[in-house]
């Protein structure tokens, strides 16, 4: 299966040399291209695509809204943020109303690639650094059960609801495997679980974990 991709930032240089990179991915492929959120959703509603990868400060129709119409109206549609923004209320915004990912733009080119695949598998994706806001964010709101984990714990849980292997999860948190069957295994003890599908089963129910 091909993912058809329409970029949606409002830099053309940025736009030119993301669509050079993923179109040397056998499995990807860009059909369209826009400058700003209108003319994201005209993309949309004409291409069809599998997934929207798109910034957050443009012309004309900025990225929080479009993300907000466009997944009103494609509930199938897997949009990526990618934007050198990392405010909270970009980040808070863009999650709720649907995005199923949020990178920054100095993320490599390999993570961006990684991502995608991630969310049209229907995972979800954050940048490590947006993990940490999403974290204090929910412990101001005294989720008791996200009090037991520390921030490390929290990151494992998250790449364990995405679906990654603990070789996955090792390289994308740039640990080694003992470590991450460590921090399993507390996250296990520490929310009453014992395998790995009612710890991400909990996670998602307690919402101790964004998707």
């Amino acid at each position: 299966m091909t993912v058809r991709i329409v970029l949606c930032d409002d830099h053309t240089i940025l736009r030119d040399g993301l669509r050079n990179l993923l179109n040397s991915e056998d499995d990807m492929e860009v059909v369209g291209e826009a400058a700003d959120g209108k003319q994201a959703i005209e993309l949309v509603n004409s291409l069809h695509p599998d997934v929207v990868i798109m910034d957050i400060n443009m012309p004309e129709l900025g990225g929080v809204e479009a993300v907000e119409l466009l997944t009103a109206e494609h509930p199938q549609l897997r949009i990526l943020i990618l934007t050198m923004f990392n405010q909270d209320e970009y980040l808070f915004r863009t999650i709720q109303a649907g995005a199923c990912g949020y990178l920054l733009k100095d993320s490599p080119i390999t993570e961006v690639i990684e991502a995608i695949r991630t969310v049209i598998q229907g995972g979800s994706v954050l940048h490590p650094d947006l993990t940490h806001k999403l974290l204090a964010s929910y412990r101001e709101k005294e989720n008791p059960e996200l009090e037991k984990l520390s921030p490390r714990e929290h990151q494992v849980l998250t790449t364990l609801v995405n679906g990654l292997s603990n070789k996955e999860i090792a390289e994308e948190l740039f640990i080694s495997e003992p470590t991450v069957k460590l921090h399993i295994s507390n996250i296990y003890r520490k929310l009453g679980v014992k395998t790995r599908s009612q710890a991400i089963i909990h996670a998602v129910k307690e919402k101790l974990v964004i998707i």
